[in-house]
């Protein structure tokens, strides 16, 4: 049983105004058609700035970079995925941009046990858990109250159920924290 919050934590203080603006552009079906450019400024400006900023960043969100192995090619592949956080976790939403498919990530990451975590500079090994059923449906009322354009998207597909993932750390890194 996740002792996670019912809530994603609310950041207290100053509140980015872009985070708004974000999320409002974020309910827009155009922006979904800008998903290629979008994917590529979020790559390289993490890229040119070592992992230190990022498209989502900007926008007062939060990122991972997520990597598994290829089910297949078993080479190594990075996704950057808004997360939401959870518990000392994290969920990832399979939403695709609204498409009908579920994304490629996705597909790699229900084969996988455990993924190579980086969340701003801090990069640990986490495991890959995929939900269903009612944990799965109260998941989902937390992804959507921090990303709403997650029900746009859902319309978009054709109602294809999102995959969720939640990432935990492993029992090895939770045990090198405690000593």
């Amino acid at each position: 049983m996740n002792s996670a919050p019912t809530t994603p934590p609310r950041p207290r203080g100053l509140r980015n105004p872009l985070r708004i603006l974000a999320r409002w552009l974020g309910t827009r079906e155009w922006v979904m058609r800008m998903a290629p450019i979008i994917i590529w400024l979020e790559s390289h400006l993490r890229a040119w700035t070592g992992n230190r900023v990022s498209l989502i960043g900007i926008a007062g969100l939060q990122s991972v970079q997520v990597t598994v192995p290829g089910r297949k090619s078993g080479t190594p592949r990075t996704t950057a995925l808004l997360c939401i956080p959870y518990g000392d976790g994290y969920i990832v939403t399979g939403s695709n941009w609204g498409r009908p498919e579920h994304p490629t990530w996705s597909v790699n990451l229900r084969a996988a046990d455990e993924a190579q975590v980086k969340a701003g500079s801090h990069e640990s090994r986490m495991s890959v858990r995929m939900v269903t059923g009612d944990e799965r449906e109260n998941l989902w009322k937390l992804v959507v109250d921090y990303w709403p354009g997650y029900l746009m998207e859902h319309r978009r597909s054709g109602g294809r159920e999102f995959r969720l993932f939640v990432l935990e750390p492993t029992r090895s890194a939770t045990e090198s924290r405690e000593s």
